[in-house]
C-alpha cells in the first residue's frame, strides 16, 4: 500500500506535523511492501523538499508557484489534484488543522472517495485493510473507520505519531510538477497576514500544558500559570468559557472549537471538564486537574487529582517544582 502525505510548508521549512505523519506512512507502509511519497506545496518550498527526504520520504513531487504564497483553497487544490493523481497512493494523509481540514474534504469530493478527520491513529487489519481511528462522543469513545473507496483520506490530529530522526545523507527522488493556476478563480483573497506573537512555546508544540478556566475566579490569576508553566518547560492554554469571558486571548483556546493538543502532560486548573474541552486533549498522555469542586467531571478522566483551591495550590505546586528540578 503506497501512502501520500501532503506537507504545506511554513517558512521555508518543513512543519513538524508533516514529519509526523511521513513517520506512521512509512511504518505502515513497510507492513505492505508500499511506498510513502511527499507532496509539498508552496512557494520557495526546495528547503522543505529537503526535509520531507531527511525524514522519510521515498519520493517527493513538488509545485512550486507563487499563487501558493498564501493558503488559498481555490488555488491549493488543483496543485493537490494533480500530485494525487500522478502519485496514485492507497492513502492520503494531511494534517488536521484548519487548511487539512477543508482541504481533505474537497480532495474527497473531486475524488469521489471518502475522507475521516481528526484522526488519533492509522494502523491496518489482519488482512491489509486500512483502518482509521479517531474520539466520537466530545472524546468519551474511540471508533475504528474503514474507507471503502480508493484512495482513503485521512486528517490527523498532530502528536499522534513520533517523527523519525532527521537524515541528511538519505536520498529520493524528488519531482515538480507544473500546473497553470488561475489565481482570478479564486474567491476570497489575503489581504494582510498577521504572525502570532508566541513567546516561549508553541501551545500546539508544547509537552507540557497548564490550562486554566472560569474557576480561577479572575483574569489575573493566569499570572500563576504562566510561572508554572515556565518552571516546566510548558505552555498556557484556556478553556472556552475563560476565551468567551474575555479573560485571554481566543489563539490560548484548547478544545473542539479551539486547538487540539495531546501533551505528555496537561494540568487542568479551574476547568469543570465539559465534553467539547476534552475533545481537544483527550489525547494527552498524563492528566492532572485542580479543581474545589469534587464533583466536577474532569476528575473522571484525570489520573491526578486535587479538589482546592488552585489560588493556594498553584503557587506551591510551582515553588515545589523549582526545588525539585534545581536539585
Amino acid at each position: 500500500m503506497n501512502f501520500l502525505v501532503i506537507a504545506l510548508p511554513t517558512g521555508s521549512g518543513l512543519p513538524v506535523v508533516a514529519a509526523e505523519l511521513i513517520a506512521g506512512a512509512r511504518e505502515l507502509a513497510s507492513k505492505t511492501g508500499g511506498a510513502t511519497s511527499v507532496a509539498v506545496l508552496g512557494n520557495g518550498v526546495l528547503e522543505a523538499c529537503k526535509g520531507a527526504v531527511a525524514h522519510g520520504a521515498d519520493r517527493v513531487f513538488f509545485v512550486d508557484d507563487p499563487a501558493l504564497v498564501n493558503y488559498d483553497a481555490d488555488c491549493y487544490l488543483p496543485a493537490m489534484e494533480l500530485v494525487v493523481r500522478k502519485a496514485n497512493p492507497a492513502a492520503l494523509l494531511l494534517s488536521a488543522d484548519t487548511f487539512g481540514l477543508e482541504l481533505g474534504s474537497r480532495l474527497a469530493h473531486r475524488l469521489g472517495t471518502g475522507v475521516v478527520n481528526n484522526c488519533s491513529g492509522i494502523s491496518m487489519s489482519d488482512d491489509g485493510k486500512l483502518l482509521l481511528t479517531r474520539p466520537v462522543y466530545g472524546g468519551k469513545a474511540v471508533a475504528t473507520m474503514e474507507v471503502l473507496a480508493s484512495p482513503a483520506i485521512a486528517t490527523v490530529t498532530p502528536r499522534c505519531m513520533e517523527p523519525l530522526p532527521r537524515d541528511e545523507s538519505r536520498q529520493a527522488e524528488i519531482s515538480q510538477l507544473t500546473l497553470r493556476i488561475d489565481s482570478t478563480a479564486r474567491k476570497a483573497r489575503v489581504v494582510e497576514v498577521r504572525q502570532e506573537e508566541v513567546s516561549g512555546v508553541r501551545l500546539e508544540d508544547a509537552k507540557v500544558i497548564v490550562s486554566g478556566g472560569r474557576g480561577l475566579g479572575d483574569p489575573s490569576n493566569f499570572k500563576m500559570l504562566e510561572e508554572l508553566a515556565s518552571v516546566v518547560g510548558g505552555a498556557v492554554g484556556a478553556s472556552r468559557a475563560a476565551v468567551d469571558a474575555g479573560w485571554v486571548p481566543m489563539n490560548m483556546q484548547v478544545g473542539q472549537t479551539g486547538k487540539q493538543v495531546a501533551p505528555d502532560l496537561y494540568i487542568a486548573v479551574g476547568i469543570s471538564g465539559a465534553s467539547q474541552h476534552l475533545a481537544g486533549m483527550s489525547r494527552s498522555k498524563h492528566i492532572v486537574v485542580i479543581n474545589k469542586d469534587p464533583e466536577a467531571p474532569f476528575y473522571g478522566v484525570a489520573e491526578v487529582g486535587a479538589a482546592a483551591d488552585c489560588k493556594r495550590l498553584v503557587p506551591l505546586l510551582t515553588e515545589k517544582l523549582k526545588r525539585l528540578l534545581q536539585e
